[in-house]
């Protein structure tokens, strides 16, 4: 059951506060008011488990995106897992999970690990992150 649902947007939160992200308006800007758009915050367990189905790699991820259709996709994204990564990117824990958010997004949007992404990153970064303190 979503904790948070607006148009084509859910998120799910199995226990306590979502993080503060301005999730409707980053995955409006990226992939359209049309796209569904699903955010599950998971455990690591779940995390690994569906990381190892998927990618055949048996550890827990911070974030893992799946294309359901061109106008439909889902997230994980494990808070405990990107609490840890946010220290080797030395990043802000909430900063890093922006990130995270938008990283996902693009990679629904098609994109794939590169120069380009890494642009597109921060460009959305430097827009949603300012625009969230």
């Amino acid at each position: 059951m979503p904790f948070l649902e607006k148009n084509n947007l859910s998120i799910v939160r199995k226990k306590g506060a979502l993080p503060p992200l301005p999730y409707e308006a980053l995955y409006k800007e990226i992939l359209g008011k049309e796209y569904a758009l699903t955010v599950v915050f998971c455990s690591p367990e779940e995390s690994q488990a569906r990381n190892k189905v998927y990618r055949n790699k048996d550890y827990p991820t911070n974030i893992l995106s799946f294309p359901l259709s061109e106008t439909e996709g889902e997230i994980y994204i494990s808070l405990s897992t990107a609490r840890r990564d946010a220290k080797k990117f030395e990043m802000p824990y909430v900063q890093f999970l922006h990130l995270l958010l938008i990283h996902g997004c693009l990679h629904l949007k098609g994109y794939d690990h590169g120069s380009t992404m890494d642009t597109l990153e921060q460009t959305y970064l430097k827009k949603f992150f300012r625009d969230s303190k």
